[in-house]
């Protein structure tokens, strides 16, 4: 079963139980995959919806930083509960050493020998991140490695 097709019946199901932070928290997500496939023009792939996730927490965590300079513990906790229904429907994030083995795999792969080879490091790697890790992540990581 896709991540997609997990998503609406998790959507049914809080309908159905009445919770509120977790209905609003899947409506948007699905709405903002419907938007990332019209703008396509088809159908998200399953990396597609998973890099929906992954960015819907990361503007949750851009807005808990927000809230934080405004003073608003209430926007915060909001953000929180909605960034840990998110999480549900993402896959277990890489370990630091997972994802430094696939790094070192993906280095030995293209022969980088310098930071000059990130793009190319990069450009293997991160289809296999596959929302166990952000793209950001790797790239420090192979940063390190090169550097």
């Amino acid at each position: 079963m896709t991540t997609k097709t997990v998503l609406e019946n998790a959507l049914k199901e809080a309908m159905r139980s009445g919770d509120e932070v977790r209905k609003r928290t899947i409506r948007m997500a699905l709405s903002t995959m419907k938007l990332a496939e019209v703008e396509k023009g088809a159908a998200l792939d399953e990396a597609g919806v998973l890099g929906v996730l992954q960015k819907e927490v990361k503007s949750h965590n851009e807005s808990i930083a927000d809230a934080q300079r405004a003073n608003r513990p209430d926007l915060v906790a909001v953000a929180q509960a909605e960034i840990a229904v998110l999480e549900t429907f993402l896959p277990k994030p890489f370990s630091p050493e997972e994802l430094e083995a696939l790094v070192r795999q993906a280095i030995a792969e293209v022969s980088a020998v310098s930071a000059a080879d990130m793009g190319k490091v990069m450009k293997v790697l991160n289809p296999r991140l596959q929302g166990h890790a952000t793209g950001a992540q790797a790239s420090q990581v192979v940063r390190q490695l090169l550097g």
